[in-house]
């Protein structure tokens, strides 16, 4: 679908009438694949997650909305499809390994794949079905990301907001909604959108709300107009609608742009460090100049002199943090998991333990000691590269007084530089093993590699609860 065929019948109808038009057979088979490396990804986050303390707040609520035998939370037995939606949609967010798309700044896994699958379990879809919805709610999230960033980012977090349209997008499928219908769906989600940036003031619980209200949030929506609930039909261009209220530079033709052509899921980051994605490009680099040099903890302290990070605005922004005092922060800390990604040569679960942060900051003591000797700053040519690309350069200055640098404009895990699907698997497995046993970790992992053929999500998904 071509921007002027879009503009002539509006872009929300545009977008309505394709979400409600398409079938399976209608994906390419690097669409259906990428379906199958998302859900396995945000399973094994899912899965990890559901056992933090905030997804079990979040599943303790959602029992209270009354009992229900729809869908699995996971990790905490079974629900209604909504409550679901928003249990696993909170769990999925919280431990940071949840995937991203660069050019809308959005997790798309943990709101679309949250609000799909509860949907399909309770209409007892099959799984070409889950596969074609997500693959819908993909699109529908990441081109409304897309449409508003990166003005957008300043002050909404897109996860909660423009995910709202994918999560409906992706139910609104499962239950057959006809394009009127589906038109009414974005128009309830839209006026749902939501998630504030302030959270991160206080690394408040706040972010993992996003992408669950998100997901619930978008099956309320399909659900409410298959039974002739009426939406906005105008929620993305209107005179008061979605892109004017949250963008002072919003693109309507990015929703429209190749519709049915380019699929966004083939062009998702798969994270590969536990902590925010806008740190992700200065770990990888740096990960590369302490390979390089094969040094030890001890000695890349000693040889080290100065740490020097140029990066981009919207990043900048949000993980300034120069000495973060709880692990919350310190994933949102570039000088931490820069300095941790020199040292340790790693930054998983491990470096974000309790013990190593303080009231006054960081405890882990090789990595306070090298943290007052790096600095950030920002480029404008590098913030006005992003969101296409997520550049960050990387100067350490030795004390033998030469200098390594290095400069990277993706991080890894991006179709840039692709991460395999046994990769992705391993990842799986290393998430989910420690926290529930090798056997039910293998056990998942062949539940997430039958889904595609199954012909009953629900019993496929049965045990995971």
């Amino acid at each position: 679908m071509t921007a002027t065929t879009a503009g002539a019948v509006g872009v929300t109808r545009a977008l309505a009438e394709f979400l409600s038009d398409i079938a399976y057979g209608d994906l390419p088979p690097a669409v259906v694949d990428e379906c199958y490396r998302a859900t396995l990804d945000w399973l094994g986050s899912a899965l990890a997650g559901a056992l933090e303390p905030p997804a079990r707040i979040a599943q303790r609520v959602v029992q209270s909305f009354g009992a229900g035998d729809e869908s699995t939370v996971l990790g905490a037995g079974r629900g209604s499809a909504p409550a679901a939606a928003l249990a696993n949609g909170v769990a999925s967010h919280i431990l940071e390994l949840d995937d991203v798309h660069k050019g809308s700044t959005l997790h798309a896994a943990a709101p679309v794949i949250s609000a799909a699958l509860a949907v399909a379990e309770r209409e007892r879809a099959s799984g070409r079905a889950l596969t074609l919805a997500i693959a819908l709610g993909y699109d529908a999230a990441l081109r409304s990301g897309e449409a508003v960033n990166p003005s957008h980012y300043r002050y909404w977090h897109p996860t909660g907001t423009a995910a709202t349209f994918g999560a409906a997008a992706a139910a609104g499928s499962l239950v057959c909604l006809t394009s009127n219908q589906m038109l009414d769906a974005l128009g309830t989600a839209g006026t749902q959108a939501a998630g504030l940036w302030e959270f991160n003031a206080d690394g408040a619980m706040s972010k993992h709300l996003h992408p669950g209200k998100a997901a619930f949030n978008g099956v309320l929506a399909a659900d409410l107009a298959r039974l002739g609930f009426t939406g906005a039909t105008r929620i993305l261009e209107g005179e008061r609608g979605f892109f004017r209220a949250t963008s002072t530079g919003y693109d309507p033709s990015r929703v429209t742009d190749r519709l049915g052509e380019q699929w966004k899921i083939t062009e998702n980051c798969y994270k590969l460090h536990s902590c925010c994605a806008h740190t992700h490009t200065a770990i990888d680099v740096a990960l590369d100049i302490r390979a390089r040099h094969g040094w030890t903890a001890g000695e890349a302290l000693d040889a080290i002199a100065r740490v020097d990070l140029e990066t981009y605005g919207a990043g900048y922004d949000i993980v300034n943090d120069a000495n973060p005092s709880t692990p919350y922060r310190a994933k949102f800390s570039i000088a931490y998991c820069t300095a941790a990604a020199l040292l340790e040569g790693q930054v998983g679960l491990e470096q974000f333990a309790p013990d190593r942060f303080g009231d006054d900051g960081v405890l882990e003591p090789a990595i306070a000691a090298l943290l007052p000797r790096v600095r950030v700053s920002v480029r404008d040519d590098l913030t006005r590269a992003y969101p296409a690309r997520w550049p960050t350069n990387v100067i350490v200055t030795l004390r033998d007084g030469s200098v390594e640098r290095g400069m990277n404009d993706f991080p890894r895990g991006n179709p840039e530089y692709p991460v395999s699907t046994e990769a992705l698997e391993d990842k799986f497995v290393r998430l989910v093993a420690p926290r529930y046993g090798d056997a039910f970790a293998r056990r998942a992992l062949d539940t997430v590699r039958s889904l595609g053929d199954s012909a009953d999500v629900a019993s496929t998904l049965h045990g995971l609860g």
